[in-house]
């Protein structure tokens, strides 16, 4: 049984463009109404997800009253519908009105069908796209872990979480690829934790944290008197995770002679401490990570090819939080819990601006950012729920959520359904221009137009 179609109600009296506009959409049940009466009754009877009204209905067709009465209508029944109406005659100032009585979008008359076309599969595509986070949303109560400690509901990161477990029990080098704040460092913990190096220690290093001159005894240890300051034999963190699993976290930052040692190590699984002369085995898995672009650095000579390959038997891709769609909800209640439990009990819950507004955030700084963030807002929260304000997100941001200017309202929608789409076709471009309703070749357009990257 083929799926059904969606259902596009249609609020138009004049009949000529009623018949034209019915066949123009042969991927959708189209529902025609001609007047106000008409069309809530079709709108309590379908529950359509998108409606192109014409403002100029009967009783009134030369103004706009009946056209707004209908709008304002379906706002209140259905507040989530699409709404796209019919500016005649270069009316701005109705169109402006419209949007800001809850209207998606509008057009401009005499219609251009395949103009109108774009704009309503636009509007179908958020809306299914809303649905889902609502969803999400209302499934973030329950908290969901993978790894044992990960916290995720996006199928994104339980893809991530389900290759870590099944590369686990081997012992191929793990590479761990994603920005700052992804939670490599926790995932490399979960990888160790599912091994069966688990019992063994789980030692990490930041290698950009660590001036360059003293990062070579870091991992390598030394032997008292080695150098100055050397007043006793210290063991390094190759040899401290033995045993066990070491973490080297940004290895882009490892400068090049140091490169060499650690090519030694991984080939012959032995270590020699500075000023030492005795070779001592370790037996150490290596999980590393970082944000740079390895690859690019090689061709540029700062980083070994043999290294890469070693240290990258597997390479494993971390999404952004932005791509992890419901998670930064289903996180910043995790966060919340502990952080109030910690420091205000009083604090029990967000409020739903402040539930909008993580929603809605690019979240450039992932996941240590909204756990940042969720952690001032506890603290500063006045009452029981958090709100936006707590959050302190930038004034331009909170401009954003309200826009007035219409290209700029469209172009912010454009990006986050852009993104929605590319994630929920794991970023291949012909399953996302079809998701979008639109032609490949526009949707490199678009992403070449707003810098996105698929």
């Amino acid at each position: 049984m083929a799926d059904k179609k969606p259902t596009l109600l249609i609020v138009e009296d004049d009949e000529g463009l009623q018949a034209q506009l019915k066949w123009a959409y042969d991927d959708f049940e189209v529902v025609i109404a001609g007047n106000r009466e008409a069309a809530i009754t079709a709108l309590r009877s379908e529950m359509p997800a998108v409606v192109t009204l014409d403002l100029g209905l009967p009783p009134d067709p030369d103004g706009t009253s009946e056209g707004f009465a209908v709008l304002d209508a379906i706002m209140e029944l259905k507040p989530d519908t699409k709404v796209i109406v019919a500016s005649g005659h270069g009316a701005r100032e109705s169109a402006l009105q419209a949007i800001e009585r809850g209207a998606y979008d509008f057009y401009q008359k005499p219609v251009d069908i395949e103009a109108l076309g774009l704009i309503v599969r636009r509007a179908y595509n958020l809306h299914l796209i809303e649905q889902e986070n609502r969803r999400l949303v209302a499934s973030a109560g329950e908290e969901k872990t993978v790894l044992g400690r990960l916290i995720t509901g996006a199928p994104e990161m339980v893809k991530v979480a389900r290759t870590i477990e099944r590369v686990a029990s081997t012992s191929v080098s793990v590479m761990l690829l994603g920005a700052s704040g992804t939670g490599k460092e926790l995932l490399a913990q979960g990888l160790h934790d599912a091994s069966d190096r688990a019992n063994g220690p789980f030692v990490a290093i930041n290698c950009a944290a660590i001036p360059e001159n003293l990062l070579e005894s870091e991992l390598f240890g030394h032997e008292k008197g080695a150098f100055t300051g050397a007043v006793k034999t210290t063991e390094g963190k190759i040899e401290s995770a033995d045993g066990g699993t070491l973490f080297l976290d940004e290895v882009g930052d490892i400068p090049l002679p140091l490169q060499v040692k650690l090519l030694r190590f991984l080939q012959e699984r032995t270590i020699e401490r500075i000023g030492g002369r005795k070779q001592i085995e370790v037996n150490t898995r290596i999980v590393c990570a970082t944000h740079q672009d390895l690859e690019n650095m090689i061709g540029e000579g700062t980083f070994r090819e043999d290294l890469f390959y070693r240290l990258a038997e597997i390479v494993v891709r971390i999404p952004n939080l932005a791509e992890r769609h419901g998670d930064a909800i289903l996180l910043a209640k995790a966060f919340l819990k502990r952080f109030s439990a910690e420091m205000n009990p009083a604090v029990t819950g967000f409020g739903p601006d402040a539930l909008a507004s993580i929603d809605a955030h690019d979240w450039p700084g992932n996941v240590r950012e909204l756990e940042n963030r969720v952690k001032r807002a506890v603290i500063m929260a006045d009452g029981k729920l958090v709100n936006a304000e707590d959050l302190d997100f930038d004034s331009g941001e909170e401009e954003d959520a309200e826009v007035l200017n219409l290209k700029a309202a469209r172009e912010q929608s454009d990006r986050r359904i852009i993104r929605h789409a590319l994630a929920r076709s794991e970023g291949n471009i012909s399953s996302t221009a079809k998701l979008l309703g639109i032609s490949r070749p526009t949707l490199y357009d678009l992403l070449k137009q707003y810098d996105l990257q698929a």
